[in-house]
């Protein structure tokens, strides 16, 4: 693994506005779920939901794993919280022609994604089955490679201008994309 310096860019998961948010209306409603009165099948139906999908999140906020780094040795697209091992990979800068922010629709509001454009023949990346591919070309704004190696920004906190700077520092040649491209 590579020693980190002042240059490298590391993001860990945390406490950010949304996990805080998801986790207080986690709490209300297991609380009131567990009042008298309220019937069985809510309960069944909801205790599971909120009850541990609040402690899942107050365990991703505190597990401090790695979301997403930047050092000399390339990019590490840290894993999904619930399947952290499986879904982490590491991309060497051999294979990255491009840093990529984009944003995608969820309702009323948008997400942000990092990941990286890889130059073709790359190995491949956990998540890129052909089935999820082809539903990605459907659903997202950006080519379905780039989405199976980005990371959403969910659960902890993108630092644009350090991310920048150490893509400079660490691959002079690799741009910097935000997409849509204006």
């Amino acid at each position: 693994m590579a020693e980190m310096n002042s240059l490298t860019y590391e993001a860990r998961y945390g406490w950010d506005r949304r996990t805080s948010a998801v986790v207080a209306l986690s709490a209300v409603f297991t609380v009131v779920l567990l009042l008298p009165g309220m019937p069985l099948y809510a309960r069944i139906l909801g205790l599971p939901l909120f009850g541990a999908g609040g402690l899942f999140m107050v365990y991703v906020a505190t597990s401090g794993k790695v979301a997403f780094r930047v050092d000399e040795t390339g990019v590490l697209r840290g894993g999904s919280p619930a399947r952290y091992e499986a879904t982490t990979a590491h991309v060497p800068w051999a294979d990255i022609t491009g840093v990529v922010l984009w944003h995608q629709r969820a309702g009323r509001t948008t997400v942000p994604y990092v990941g990286v454009s890889r130059r073709e023949g790359a190995p491949a990346l956990p998540g890129g089955g052909p089935a999820a591919r082809a539903v990605l070309e459907h659903v997202t704004s950006v080519p379905a490679d780039i989405v199976v190696a980005s990371r959403a920004v969910t659960g902890w906190r993108l630092d644009k201008a350090r991310l920048i700077g150490a893509v400079t520092h660490f691959a002079p040649g690799i741009p910097v994309l935000e997409y849509p491209r204006s």
